[in-house]
């Protein structure tokens, strides 16, 4: 059974930096895009990060592209979300989240798998 644990999600200041991480484990996930959602209060789920697990290639949401990376460790079966100049409208429970494939998707409903979540605030 697969599991997704999210950890790293607490308060902070508006242009800090913070990472979260998220440990699968399950299965191989050799086949898998690994991602990260998030879900602001009152708003709908929307696509943040995604990574080929096999190559590690990724791909980017425009409103984070060139402020966050997402990287995994395939020995640690651990995949990263890095956040930087981190802004108010940041503020979000973010979500480890994984389908099997080899193309990406941003439609919350093509991942298979999701983790409980974690608390992101950034105070202005």
């Amino acid at each position: 059974q697969v599991q997704l644990v999210e950890s790293g999600g607490r308060l902070v200041q508006a242009g800090g930096s913070l990472r979260l991480s998220c440990s699968a484990s399950g299965r191989t996930f050799s086949s898998y895009i690994m991602g990260w959602f998030r879900q602001a209060l009152g708003k709908e789920r929307e696509f943040v990060a995604a990574i080929r697990w096999r190559g590690g290639s990724t791909y980017y949401a425009d409103s984070v592209k060139g402020r966050f990376t997402i990287s995994r460790d395939r020995a640690k079966n651990t995949v990263y979300l890095q956040m930087n100049s981190l802004i108010p409208e940041d503020t979000a429970v973010y979500y480890c989240t994984a389908r099997r494939g080899s193309y990406y998707s941003t439609a919350a409903n093509e991942y298979n798998y999701w983790g409980q979540g974690t608390q992101v605030t950034v105070s202005s």
